[in-house]
């Protein structure tokens, strides 16, 4: 039996006007991921235990396995160990984002525009955190790039009394009641200011101003934590396995949990990501002996914090046909029995632009055990009328797995 999970990332939402009140997963065309519907079983997940922070991190350590109230230390490590970037356990590692925020001459009047600089490429981050890590790095601080906007900040033997803001929380919104506080809040604090005051003038950012894309005018430090120690998915699921993503957040969960992590060449964590390659991907780890693979699609939940309604729909619909259209035509030809899960981690809804803690809906499909649920399709509303609801999140693995001895 071979197991595949195919999560579409912020992927759940709420009903849209825009969208004569559906959500993107009932408007979206969807065969392939519905034929799975009417076959397979449909429930919803509370992925995001209460009190905790609904983000990626949390929601995807629930659905490999772990519970985020035992297993979470903050985000940025998981990122660190995707990168390849030793940590100690006195170290603190943070996120450090490159942002768009309006131009007023006071730094706390300024309002987020957009938390990923217009998803700026990886090549033109590099040449900007070169110049932050420049004017900030000192013998304890240091800056890593990373991909598009998303790169790391380490503090060596660093305090960890912090109460930071994720940027896509705020859009909209201005930031002078999201600074961050906490001890050594100063300093950080410091370097967001001051790095508002170079970047707006660096030469990647005139030559994006020219092309009309937004600039990188400030870096935004937050999701801060210390090394992660997660068990062994191998000895808890007796399964061997591996990530398939483009970002380091899950790449780093996949590997600190011991699974391999595959690169593929075009995935970028957006729409226009490699999407059949991902797929692909996936299947040769399987015909090289692998028994799960773990296939994370971000393009959903940036589209949510984007607001971008026609793309949220139409990137569903590149994980149906690229990526599960794909996968199923192999995995029946081969003829080998397998199991399919389809979820997303959270919800990102579009009239919202940020991450919510309700309860997602899940699909499990069978090929060895059908099921009969004609008429039943895959979104919010036929899985919320099953009446299947898991209220931890990391049982669902093992749901999923079912006959196997999991270690919860």
């Amino acid at each position: 039996m071979k197991y595949i999970v195919v999560l579409g990332d912020g992927m759940a939402d709420y009903a849209v006007p825009e969208l004569n009140n559906r959500t993107p997963l009932q408007c979206a065309h969807k065969p392939f991921i519905d034929g799975l519907a009417a076959k397979g079983m449909l429930g919803m997940v509370k992925t995001v235990p209460q009190g905790m922070a609904p983000g990626s991190d949390t929601a995807n350590l629930s659905v490999m396995g772990y519970d985020p109230v035992v297993y979470y230390s903050g985000r940025s490590p998981f990122e660190a160990a995707s990168m390849g970037i030793p940590i100690t356990e006195s170290d603190i590692t943070f996120r450090c984002n490159l942002v768009t925020l309006s131009e007023e001459e006071v730094y706390e009047e300024r309002v987020m525009l957009d938390h990923s600089a217009d998803e700026i490429s990886s090549a033109e981050a590099k040449e900007i955190i070169a110049e932050v890590s420049k004017a900030f790095a000192t013998s304890y601080i240091k800056f890593f790039p990373g991909i598009s906007y998303r790169h790391l900040m380490l503090w060596e033997n660093g305090p960890y009394d912090w109460r930071l803001t994720p940027p896509h929380d705020i859009i909209g919104k201005k930031v002078a009641n999201f600074l961050p506080a906490g001890k050594g809040s100063e300093t950080v604090t410091a370097m967001m200011k001051k790095s508002a005051e170079f970047l707006m003038n660096h030469p990647v950012n005139r030559e994006r101003l020219k092309k009309g894309l937004r600039p990188a005018n400030s870096i935004w430090i937050w999701g801060e934590g210390k090394k992660p120690l997660l068990s062994s998915f191998t000895e808890k699921y007796g399964l061997k396995g591996a990530v398939i993503s483009a970002v380091d957040l899950i790449k780093g969960i996949g590997l600190c949990a011991g699974l391999e992590s595959i690169d593929v060449p075009g995935a970028t964590g957006n729409i226009h990501s490699n999407f059949k390659g991902k797929a692909e991907a996936a299947l040769i780890a399987l015909q090289k002996g692998l028994d799960f693979v773990y296939i994370h699609l971000e393009a959903p939940d940036e589209c949510g914090h984007r607001s971008e309604i026609s793309n949220k729909v139409k990137s569903i619909e590149l994980i149906d046909s690229d990526v599960v259209g794909s996968l199923l035509k192999s995995l029946d030809t081969a003829g080998e029995p397998y199991k399919l899960m389809f979820l997303p981690d959270h919800a990102t809804p579009l009239s919202l632009r940020t991450h919510t803690s309700d309860p997602v809906p899940f699909l499990i499909y069978d090929s060895e055990n059908e099921q009969h649920n004609s008429g039943c399709t895959y979104d919010e509303a036929c899985a919320a009328k099953s009446g299947l609801n898991i209220e931890k999140g990391h049982e669902l693995m093992n749901f999923f797995l079912k006959n196997l001895e999991a270690k919860l």
